[in-house]
């Protein structure tokens, strides 16, 4: 009883410890949005604000419109990039999983082989084929850009979920006079919904956050997303606005807060059975 007590405290106390160390650096941007800039810069730090204040949120929602712009692309793109990202995935999840050819092998073994890539080491080669295209410094190219990126995991996470669905299912649909796409929106989407709600969360939040590829194509300040309008615009070259620049990293994350934890279950439940599955 003594051993099992002693074994059941260290792993609840290391689970309190790590639990803590994750959330320490949330804590502290949440502090110190409602310290002064001058309570943020003091030495050594206060862990509890001397004088709390708002002042921060006023001039952000008062002061700040360039903000507001940036938070507003960050829908635009993530938006747009997670909804295509989704329909593409499904039609070429499908293919993969139900047409078999003799490169079906080596398609995935590229997709996973893309993921193995830094994507610092393709920003060359893809300004210059924006900039081939016309794409340079507008949202649609900036769209493009990231569903390409975000495209090879999603697909093969869908080609996984697609493999588990019993082709005795189609079979029926079509001998009843299904047409395939009829087969694949009415019969067989539904049936994967988990894996789509990952996808999509999975497109949503990492095009959220993206920096390079909106740093390297984009120049105008009105066409900027969140990370870089915040890198460029908030951060000084000789002293920074800590105050301001933590309020606007608690305003930026409330989105991705929300999203994940109202489909967390199908999010773990997409990520899980796709990584088994197939």
């Amino acid at each position: 009883m003594k051993k099992n007590f002693l074994g059941s405290l260290l792993k609840y106390s290391m689970l309190v410890i790590i639990l803590l160390f994750l959330l320490f650096p949330i804590y502290w941007v949440l502090l110190t949005s409602f310290k002064s800039n001058m309570e943020a810069y003091k030495f050594p730090p206060t862990f509890i604000p001397e004088s709390p204040t708002i002042s921060s949120y006023i001039n952000l929602f008062t002061k700040n419109n360039a903000f507001f712009v940036y938070y507003k692309n960050n829908f635009i793109v993530s938006g747009f990039t997670s909804f295509f990202t989704t329909i593409l995935a499904i039609l070429a999840g499908y293919a993969l999983s139900r047409f078999k050819f003799r490169w079906n092998a080596w398609i995935l073994a590229v997709l996973l082989t893309s993921q193995m890539f830094p994507v610092v080491s393709r920003m060359i080669s893809l300004y210059d084929l924006m900039g081939d295209m016309g794409l340079i410094n507008t949202m649609p190219g900036l769209i493009l850009a990231l569903i390409a990126d975000m495209l090879p995991f999603a697909v093969m996470l869908m080609t996984s979920f697609f493999q588990s669905i019993p082709r005795a299912v189609e079979e029926a649909a079509y001998i009843d006079g299904a047409s395939r796409m009829g087969i694949l929106y009415r019969i067989v989407t539904p049936l994967v919904k988990p894996g789509m709600v990952a996808v999509v969360l999975y497109a949503f939040l990492m095009t959220w956050d993206d920096y390079l590829h909106a740093a390297t194509l984009i120049q105008n300040d009105a066409l900027r997303t969140l990370s870089v309008g915040v890198a460029l615009r908030y951060l000084g070259e000789l002293s920074y606005d800590w105050s301001l620049i933590n309020t606007i990293s608690i305003i930026g994350t409330i989105p991705m807060v929300l999203l994940f934890f109202s489909f967390q279950k199908y999010m773990i439940k997409g990520l899980v059975a796709g990584a088994v599955k197939g």
